[in-house]
């Protein structure tokens, strides 16, 4: 049951990551959602020991564009 909850907070958060990016950079949806899934920081946010799915998708998203950008 816990890992059903995390798992439904991390999609959440993915679909939030893929909106942020289309509405940024004006991008497709498959654009986005190859960014996303191909991110490390989707990889942490999918390991629970991270606990990355604790914050916010705009923290995350701030996350994301840090390692798009470094």
């Amino acid at each position: 049951m816990v890992i059903e909850k995390l798992n439904y907070i991390v999609e959440c958060t993915t679909q939030d990551l893929i909106r942020y990016l289309i509405e940024d950079n004006q991008i497709t949806m498959e654009e986005a959602m190859d960014i996303v899934y191909n991110s490390k920081t989707f990889e942490q946010l999918y390991d629970f020991r991270t606990h990355l799915y604790y914050e916010s998708s705009a923290y995350v998203y701030e996350y994301l564009k840090e390692e798009l950008n470094p």
